[in-house]
């Protein structure tokens, strides 16, 4: 699916259901894309914690889990709506973290990514909490995706469009309960009044959609989910293609 700017998703009627899905695909890596590393050794965690406990936010607005000194750096530019991102999500997510986070050797960043309105308000439910609890909610919320888009097509395309053609303050909770997301994030420590609270703050979806707008000129996103090595564009998108470049950098 060809990106759609934040911006535009913030301001105007959203797309149709169909199209909130991300379509990111593999595209293989020019040769030596990615440098190779000679092995790193494994970092002990602070006392008493897993290094996968350990995340705070970075000043570009991400989410950074893991040895904040690690010598392998792995971003991710993932969007919430999107079937690829969850994907990975299931499929390497757990391996990433538990193998290769825990070890010290890398650290993963989640850098949030608007491609439509569908991810505004999962985005501002997301990070309406403590910064430690983003990376583990949108990992639920892409595990439970599914059920949005089973929500949204139940509710039926004259809803959704209603919903999207509300002023923002109202559109995005209106769009957040049509899809059952704010159901999602109450069951998981989000009381109602706080995502109330949160999901009418126009000023912060705008600053998401700002930093969406500034990602796909700075870093030349074109779909999610898009991954980063120390600084270096991976090209691919499952984990079977990103683990060995992974390996590559050191980890191995």
């Amino acid at each position: 699916m060809k990106l759609v700017t934040a911006r535009l998703a913030l301001l105007a009627l959203p797309l149709a259901l169909g199209l909130a899905a991300c379509g990111k695909k593999d595209a293989p890596a020019p040769e030596g894309q990615i440098a190779e590393g000679a092995p790193v050794a494994a970092v002990a965690p602070p006392a008493g914690k897993v290094w996968s406990d350990v995340i705070a936010t970075t000043p570009e607005g991400g989410y950074l889990m893991g040895n904040p000194n690690a010598p392998i750096k792995v971003l991710e530019f993932g969007a919430l709506s999107c079937s690829h991102c969850a994907a990975f999500s299931k499929e390497g997510f757990p391996k990433l973290r538990d193998e290769y986070v825990n070890s010290g050797k890398v650290s993963y960043e989640l850098r949030l990514f608007m491609l439509n309105a569908l991810d505004i308000p999962a985005a501002m439910l997301a990070t309406c909490g403590s910064p430690e609890a983003v990376i583990p909610l949108s990992e639920q919320f892409w595990d439970w995706q599914p059920n949005m888009f089973a929500n949204l097509q139940k509710a039926g395309d004259a809803a959704y469009k209603d919903a999207a053609a509300s002023a923002p303050a109202q559109r995005f909770t209106k769009i957040a309960t049509l899809s059952g997301m704010t159901e999602f994030f109450n069951a998981r420590g989000i009381s109602a009044d706080k995502a109330s609270k949160c999901i009418t703050d126009v000023t912060k979806a705008t600053a998401f959609a700002n930093a969406t707008d500034k990602a796909s000129q700075d870093y030349e996103i074109t779909g999610t989910p898009t991954f980063f090595i120390n600084g270096t564009k991976a090209g691919v998108a499952s984990w079977d293609a990103l683990e060995p470049m992974i390996k590559k950098a050191g980890a191995r």
